[in-house]
Order: structure tokens, then C-alpha cells, then sequence
């Protein structure tokens, strides 16, 4: 019994704009398989589209790629025995291969009209019925068909398909089936000499050696001419896998409506990449047994099977995401979480983009004190903003701190509070600042939410927050410190709030 062929698999973007959701989590099934399988995992560039096909977007799309920590072993920038790994770069094979077609009258020459076929199309829809090409060229004899080319008469190369049903299993979906008629003679290069995708795609499948086609299921109806191509080329065909679409959470098509989309949105947001590969391997896919949901992408690899992928379609769960990336930041060392936070602090103004060490180390305080209670990095800055930002005006004015404001002994613990804090000579330390609070809680009487709550609002603005231990410290520290948005002491913030006559 002859081996089985190695896998070899391929992922193939067209860089006509940014990396979204449905195709990195094609790019991780296709990676996951192949090293599963000790196989090969290649990365192609479907540039055929010359008017929306960018650089920049294939620069962007390889480093979200490897942002997510995948790789390939044959691509455009690493090269390989299968190359070129661009379309672009293979136009002259997509034309040997239509010629032999057309000598083996496999494929025939088209000379209608766009404007034809247009109206052709509008009259089947108009009596209800499949707007397909209705063979009008198939009759043309091949050799007046060359001569009338040859004379310049505009002819795109249609593909000959066969009389039969057309058939292919697939992973997902199984048995699938598709009736000549529905699929018609398409199209496989158009009559300004442009190969196109359903033609271009199988030539270079089958030029790689491709063994499994995974791909989106918006794919899933462009099978059977691709079934049909490598059939008339006398070509194996490879084992399909249609990924199920992604959808939003109100079960319509996953789209920028939705909000972000794009791995480069999702990493502008401060969402690690460990996160969002465990989150994309979950959509439609589900581990044997029990109800896991955390996986490194080692476990993800021992784990991973197409068989369990669903056809059914998969919702996007943007708190499913977050949960998880909440877990990934726990488990990240503080020296990481640090280095990926200080931009997000930067950009907000609050220090510069370069820290020395006294300010590196009191940020890294400022971020553990925040980080455990968001669901993205670029929430710290926000979180963070009662150390950074000071406002006793909106302190007071703001509906949430009215009740605490107006309390019957709010007036005189705040009084209490400012007369000792402003007694103070040098920066206060957590130590003192407690001893504070409770000379405060003997002479006013107060306790619990009342003594609290107005020294919480007069210091941070809300009657909220993290614990007194952690943040005075960071604030004494910070306003001692050069920054951008120069943190206030206490004793500043006491000072400020005093002058709006409060207490």
C-alpha cells in the first residue's frame, strides 16, 4: 500500500485590505493542521486584483500573521521549492494551461459581449429562472474560433463543464453535490487576458502539491468549477474543508458594524495574541471532552481536529474574547504587561514615551493596580485616570458622589481629614495615611462607608476605587515624579477641593 502524501496546506490572503476575523481563523486551521500533521504550511498572495491589491496590505497582513505567532515554511518572504508565492508573479503558467485546455477541447473560446451577457442575465431573472451562460460559443468550431482570435476579435476561455452531476466530499459538510446546469461553463480567463480566481487558484493548488483546501464556506459554491478544472487537467483532487462563517452577536454576518474585525484592530486594543489565537480556535471548533476553553498553542496543535469542526456558523462573543484575554494578561509576567502597557499611557499623555527607571518602576505599580480589572490594555490609561487626572469640580458635581456628598457627617470628616493632611510636612505614607483616617474616625465619630467614602471622593473623585495601602503610595511617588500630566500629592488634592468650599 502506497504512503499517503505529506499534508501540505495553504493560506491565501489577497492584500486588498486588512487581515479580519474569518480569515486569521482560516490562517490558524490551516497552521494548526499542518504541524499537526508534520506536514507543510504555505503562505500564497492572491494579488490578481491589481486595482485593490496593495504592498501594504500584504507588509500588514504577514505581520499580523506573525503578531498572532504563526509561521509557514514556503511563502513570499521565506521562498521554497513551490514558488513564485504571488499570483502576480505566475501569469505565464495560467496561460500554458489554458492553451492546453483550449487544444484539448477542454475549454473554448467566448466571444459574447459584456453587454450580452448582461442582458442575458436580466431577462433569466426577470422569467425566474438561474441566470447561467447559455453555450451559445460551445458550438464554435475550435478552428474558427482561433482564426477569429487571431483577427482580433476580443474572446475570453470558458471551461467545458462536463454533463454531469459534479461531486466532492468535504470535511465539514460531507457529501456535496452540484448539478451541471447550476454551475454552467465559467469563465477562466476573461477576454482582456486576466485569469481568474476559480482558474488561477487551482493551477497553483495543484503546482504546490496542496493535499487539504481549508478555507471559508463563502467558498464552498466555487468548489465544483474548481472540482471541474482539476478533472479536465487529469489533476488528484484535494480533500476540501469549508469553514463555518463567522457571525455577530445578532446572528447576521460579522462585519465592521459589529465593531472590530481586523487583527489590527484587535492589537491596537491591547488584546494579546495568545488570547485571540485560543478565542479563533474555538469558533466552530470544539476540543473532545469536558469543557475546557484555555489552550497554548502547543495544546491547541495535539488537539486539533477538522472533524470537529461544525458547519454550523459560529458567533463572535466579544466578553468570551475579553474573558480569556483576562486570563492570558494574569498569566503574562509583570515586566511583559508593563512593556505592552506603556504605549497606551503614552498616547494618552500621561508619561513620556521613554521612561527612565524611577518612572518605569512607579508605572509598573500604577499598571498592577488597575490591570486586574480590564478586559483590553488600552483601558488602563482610563482606569488609571484618578491617579493621573484631578478634577474636584467634577468630584463634587458628579450624581454618582451626591449621596455621599450630603451625608450628615461627610462635612465634618472631610474638614477633619484636610486640617491633618495639610498639618503634614513631607509625603505621606501608607502607614501615616492610616493613622490619619483613624484620628479622623475618633473625633468625628464616623465609620465604615462614612468616613470612607468622603476621603475616597476628595482624593480620587469617586467614592470607589482600589485600596488605600496600594494607591497613596503611587500618588505620593507620582507627584513627586517629572511627568507629562504631573500626578497631584494628597495634600494638592485636599488643597483643591478645600478652595471650592467643600466642608
Amino acid at each position: 500500500m502506497a504512503d499517503s502524501p505529506k499534508v501540505r496546506v495553504r493560506f491565501a490572503p489577497s492584500p486588498t485590505g486588512q487581515l479580519h476575523v474569518g480569515n486569521a481563523r482560516t490562517a490558524l486551521f490551516n497552521w494548526l493542521f499542518a504541524r499537526q500533521h508534520g506536514g507543510t504550511n504555505i503562505l500564497r498572495i492572491e494579488d490578481t486584483d491589481v486595482e485593490r491589491s496593495e504592498a501594504r496590505y500584504e507588509d500588514q497582513l504577514i505581520s499580523d500573521l506573525k503578531w498572532l505567532g504563526l509561521d509557514w515554511d514556503e511563502g513570499p518572504d521565506v521562498g521554497g521549492e513551490s514558488g513564485p508565492y504571488r499570483q502576480s508573479d505566475r501569469m505565464q503558467l495560467y496561460h500554458d494551461y489554458a492553451e492546453r485546455l483550449l487544444k484539448e477541447g477542454k475549454a473554448y473560446l467566448c466571444f459574447c459581449s459584456a453587454e450580452g451577457l448582461e442582458a442575458d442575465r436580466k431577462r433569466a431573472m426577470a422569467e425566474h429562472t438561474s441566470p447561467i451562460y447559455s453555450g451559445k460559443c460551445r458550438a464554435i468550431d475550435p478552428a474558427e474560433s482561433q482564426k477569429r482570435r487571431a483577427n482580433g476579435e476580443a474572446a475570453a476561455i470558458r471551461l467545458r463543464i462536463p454533463e454531469r452531476p459534479i461531486k466532492f466530499h468535504d470535511i465539514v459538510h460531507g457529501d456535496v453535490e452540484f448539478s451541471n446546469e447550476v454551475v454552467s461553463d465559467p469563465i477562466i480567463v476573461r477576454s482582456s487576458g486576466m485569469p481568474v480566481y476559480n482558474y488561477v487558484v487551482v493551477i497553483d493548488d495543484a503546482e504546490m502539491k496542496i493535499t487539504h483546501v481549508i478555507r471559508g464556506d463563502d467558498h464552498l459554491s466555487n468548489t465544483p468549477k474548481q472540482v471541474a478544472l482539476y478533472e479536465a487537467l487529469g489533476w488528484p483532487v484535494p480533500e476540501f474543508a469549508h469553514l463555518s462563517t463567522i457571525l455577530g452577536a445578532d446572528r447576521e454576518r460579522l462585519s465592521k458594524r459589529h465593531g472590530a474585525t481586523s487583527i489590527a484592530n484587535f492589537r491596537a486594543m491591547g488584546v494579546l495574541p495568545e488570547a485571540l489565537v485560543n478565542y479563533l480556535a474555538l469558533l466552530g471548533w470544539a476540543p473532545t471532552g469536558g469543557t475546557r476553553e484555555t489552550f497554548t498553542p502547543q495544546e491547541l496543535v495535539k488537539e486539533f481536529s477538522l472533524e470537529r469542526v461544525t458547519p454550523s456558523p459560529a458567533v463572535f462573543d466579544m466578553q468570551k474574547l475579553y474573558w480569556l484575554n483576562r486570563h492570558y494578561i494574569a498569566q503574562s509576567s509583570p515586566e511583559r504587561i508593563m512593556d505592552l502597557a506603556t504605549p497606551f499611557f503614552a498616547k494618552a499623555g500621561y508619561v513620556p514615551a521613554q521612561l527612565d527607571a524611577s518612572a518605569r518602576e512607579w508605572l509598573g505599580k500604577v499598571v498592577a493596580l488597575v490591570v486586574p480589572s480590564v478586559d483590553k490594555l488600552e483601558d488602563l490609561p482610563q482606569r488609571a485616570e484618578m491617579i493621573f487626572r484631578y478634577d474636584a469640580q467634577a468630584a463634587i458635581a458628579a450624581p454618582d458622589n451626591a449621596e455621599v456628598l450630603s451625608a450628615e457627617k461627610t462635612n465634618a470628616v472631610i474638614a477633619a481629614f484636610a486640617k491633618k493632611v495639610e498639618a503634614e510636612t513631607g509625603p505621606i505614607s501608607a502607614e501615616r495615611f492610616k493613622a490619619i483616617v483613624n484620628e479622623v474616625k475618633t473625633e468625628t465619630g464616623a465609620k465604615g462607608k462614612e468616613l470612607f467614602h468622603p476621603i475616597r471622593v476628595v482624593i480620587t473623585g469617586s467614592h470607589s476605587g482600589p485600596e488605600f495601602d496600594k494607591l497613596i503610595p503611587i500618588i505620593e511617588t507620582g507627584s513627586a515624579l517629572n511627568l507629562p500630566s504631573h500626578v497631584l500629592s494628597v495634600r494638592e488634592r485636599v488643597g483643591k477641593f478645600k478652595s471650592l468650599n467643600r466642608g
